[in-house]
Formats: structure tokens, C-alpha cells, sequence
């Protein structure tokens, strides 16, 4: 007789009120609601039997693969290799009592599985060498249910974790990992690789208990040439290198997948592992100056691009920028490149320059025509729906603002639109203006068509 025979039986001997069919569909009611990819139905058979109020022993094996993990169990061992590994963090319990927690996430052929270390399990020796990929062996551990109801690894004061040094059919974090192309909703505990697509970002926000906190955006391209979000919460610009280029490689270790108001999301948390091509001292960077504007903490924000005609965002938080002006080439020693932004302080070096090799904004422009999804474009077009503003309810019940117009060049039309506080870059412009749309992102609209939508760096110019 099976385990799950086994086990089954003795449920059923527990309640004889209930038939086996009875059982079968409470265990397929607990794999849909948490995901048959991450339970089993002897794992399902253990919550329903808690549900029931009915503990179920099982003898224990020494070693247990992940797949197989069910809540409840003690003393469990397990090879696997990390895939990531979060900082230790102090928590307070009810009674005021301070404990420690680190999370880990490991995976073996089959499955994933997340661990928690308490307290001085949170800082083993020699943890901190412990890296993305290696293979180790957990020793004792026992197995809990997560809020999800998945079963996860705990490791109390008589479990260890040890390096193994010896071969594994266990996958390497190369064969794992997938382009970002390939992404489907509702998936955890990816690596997931891409080129960075546009502009790095910092958000800065108060958390649901009211505390201070960051998070990292951006969107990251596949070989299939589409681009999705990617929202790394908990993460800031220190995880960073200091001059990263347009189109550089990036893999995420240990993230899901979720359906955003704008289309499929990748989001991490402060375990993420971010692996991003880059250098640790910047360079100097030539620009064509392509808009100034001023922020309304003071700041100028330029809208630029490079000899290449990749389009940048520049910071200036030290208004050094103020005597240049449009069409201007600059050359600058900026404190930070990320992707697309580059960000000027009191300590950076910037002079004008005369280059006529520089493109300029009609260098820059696409047709209409032209234009395909994933990208950032500069059109110029003829306005020949007069912009509109209306509220709109997102599926979350928040409302936003949406204004939108429709051009057209000699080679196709398209529509225009701002979300939030972009919907304000539309005021101003009507029926017959000709405008240079700079920095809009081509991406599929609520109809499938492909449609541009302004960003926090795209900026409007009315021709004379």
C-alpha cells in the first residue's frame, strides 16, 4: 500500500461519516484553489485532515524530495539548490518579544519550496557565503503551512543546512532560466532573463503599516521583442551598478508573475536576486538636448538622446543644466546611469560641445507606419481628434484619469494616450495641431491594436 493509501485509510477510519469520493474532492478542492503545481494529494490530504480536526502520522524518510513535502511533517532532510536568499529581519510578537526570520527559496528537479530560518538560524555560519545556485543539504526540518496553505520548510534549533560538494542531477540556475517572453500569468519562483527597456526607476511609498519604503520599476525586454513591468519591492538604487546602458542583460532570481491594469507584471521582493550587466564607475556621456522642463521641487528634467538615438531622461538635482537649452550637445560625467536616466549632482562635469555627427529630433522620428510594439518612439502628426479626458474605474475599483487623441502622419494613424498624470500632457492641443510626440511607448491597447502611451519623461511640442 501506497503512503497516500495509507494515509487515506486512516482518514477514513477517523470520520466514517465520510465516503472516500467525499475525501477525493476535498483534495481536489484544496489543489485548485492553491495550484496542483504546488501540492500534492498527499499534501491536500494532510489540510483536509486538519480541516477535520484529525491528525495523520506518517512514518518519516530520512530524505524527502520537494514535490513531496506535506505539512505536518518532522525531522525532514532535503537536497536542493538556492535560489535566493533574503536578509534577516526583526519582527516583534504580540507579547513584545523580538525574533528573527530568514527567508530562503530552494528548488530541486521538480519543485520550489520556501524555508524560513528563525532566529540564530537566521545568521548560521557560514550562511552568508551561501549563494543563488549552490547545493546544499536542509537537516531536520519540519514543514508548515504557509498562508497560501502550501507546505514550507522551518528550521528550528535542531536543523541545520550544509553545502554539498558532490554532483546532482538537480538543474543548474542556467537551465532554469526562461526570456521573459515566455511568461505566463500566475507563475512563482522564476529566473527569468531580458534586456532592460527604457528607464529605471525608484518609487518611493508608505506600506500598509504605515512605514517608509522603496521599490524598483522597470520593464524588461524578451527575444520575441515584447517588454513587461517589472516591480522589485523592497529593493532601491544600492542594488544597482553605477552606470548601467541602454539594452543591458538582466535575469531576475526568484520572481512571479501577476495580471497589472496595464497587462502581465513581473514582481520580486527584497529576496530577489537582481543580476544586471553593468560597471561600477560611470563614463562620460554625450547628449543632444531634445526638452527642458522643471519639476515642481525645482529640479529640471531634460528629455535627451545619444548618438545612437536612444532616448535618456536626465535628473539634474543640482540645477547645473541651467544655462543650456534646447538642441544643445552636451557632454557629462553624471553621478549614476541607470538604463535610460542619468542623473547629474553638484559633483558632476558638463560642457557644451559642437558635434555634427549628433542626430536631432527629425533623425528621430517614425513614421506611424512603422511603429511596432515594445518600444519607445518620436512621432510627428496632425491631431484629428481633439484630445479627451474622462475617469475611468480599473478592476481594482481605483479611478483614474485616461485623455486621449488620435493623429496621423502621411504614412497611418494612431491613437495617443496619457494615464494618471500624463492625461495632463494633452491639455492645451487641439483639433489640426501638428505635434512632435517625444518618448511614447508602443504597446497593445484594450482592443489588441497597438497604441502610444505617454510616460513620465515624454513631452509634447506644438508645431509653430
Amino acid at each position: 500500500m501506497s503512503n497516500f493509501e495509507e494515509l487515506l485509510s486512516k482518514l477514513l477510519d477517523a470520520a466514517p461519516e465520510l465516503s472516500r469520493s467525499v475525501i477525493e474532492d476535498r483534495i481536489k478542492e484544496k489543489k485548485d484553489k492553491i495550484g496542483s503545481g504546488y501540492l500534492t494529494d498527499q499534501g491536500a490530504l494532510f489540510l483536509v485532515a486538519s480541516d477535520l480536526g484529525i491528525s495523520l502520522e506518517q512514518s518519516q524518510k530520512t530524505e524527502i524530495a520537494l514535490k513531496d513535502l506535506f505539512v505536518g511533517a518532522k525531522e525532514v532532510t532535503v537536497e536542493s539548490r538556492i535560489l535566493n536568499i533574503s536578509p534577516t529581519k526583526q519582527f516583534t510578537k504580540k507579547d513584545g518579544t523580538p525574533f528573527l526570520l530568514r527567508t530562503m527559496t530552494v528548488y530541486d528537479s521538480n519543485s520550489t519550496a520556501s524555508v524560513k530560518l528563525w532566529d540564530e538560524k537566521a545568521n548560521l555560519p557560514g550562511i552568508e557565503e551561501l549563494k543563488p545556485g549552490d547545493l546544499v543539504k536542509i537537516i531536520k526540518a519540519y514543514v508548515k503551512s504557509d498562508l497560501t496553505g502550501s507546505p514550507t520548510i522551518n528550521m528550528g534549533s535542531g536543523s541545520t543546512i550544509e553545502p554539498v560538494k558532490s554532483e546532482s542531477s538537480i538543474p543548474t540556475l542556467d537551465s532554469i532560466t526562461v526570456d521573459v517572453g515566455t511568461a505566463k500569468e500566475d507563475q512563482k519562483d522564476l529566473v527569468i532573463s531580458g534586456t532592460i527597456n527604457g528607464f529605471i526607476n525608484l518609487m518611493e511609498f508608505t506600506n500598509s503599516r504605515g512605514q517608509p519604503s522603496k521599490a524598483l520599476k522597470f520593464r524588461i525586454k524578451g527575444h520575441d521583442g515584447n517588454s513587461l513591468n517589472v516591480v522589485l519591492w523592497g529593493k532601491d538604487e544600492s542594488i544597482l551598478p553605477r552606470m548601467i546602458g541602454a539594452n543591458a542583460k538582466v535575469r531576475l532570481l526568484g520572481v512571479r508573475t501577476k495580471a497589472g491594469n496595464m497587462g502581465l507584471e513581473i514582481h520580486g521582493n527584497d529576496a530577489t536576486v537582481v543580476e544586471i550587466e553593468g560597471k561600477k564607475e560611470v563614463e562620460p556621456v554625450i547628449i543632444r538636448i531634445l526638452s527642458i522642463d522643471d519639476t515642481n521641487s525645482g529640479e529640471k528634467i531634460v528629455l535627451g538622446m545619444d548618438k545612437s538615438k536612444n532616448l535618456f531622461r536626465i535628473t539634474d538635482v543640482a540645477n547645473q543644466l541651467t544655462s543650456f537649452t534646447q538642441d544643445n550637445v552636451i557632454e557629462c560625467m553624471p553621478s549614476k546611469v541607470f538604463g535610460n536616466i542619468i542623473r547629474l549632482d553638484q559633483d558632476s562635469f558638463i560642457r557644451k560641445i559642437e558635434d555634427e555627427k549628433m542626430p536631432n529630433i527629425s533623425d528621430l522620428r517614425t513614421k506611424i507606419s512603422e511603429i511596432k510594439e515594445g518600444n519607445e518612439y518620436c512621432i510627428e502628426a496632425i491631431i484629428l481628434k481633439a484630445p479627451d479626458k474622462r475617469e475611468l474605474q480599473t478592476k481594482s475599483g481605483e479611478n483614474v484619469t485616461l485623455s486621449e487623441m488620435f493623429v496621423e502622419d502621411d504614412s497611418g494613424q494612431i491613437w495617443v494616450k496619457g494615464w494618471r498624470e500624463q492625461a495632463n500632457l494633452l491639455d492645451n492641443y487641439g483639433l489640426g495641431d501638428i505635434v512632435s510626440v517625444l518618448g511614447v511607448n508602443a504597446k497593445a491597447g484594450l482592443e489588441g491594436r497597438i497604441e502610444l502611451f505617454l510616460k513620465t519623461y515624454s513631452k509634447i511640442i506644438k508645431k509653430n
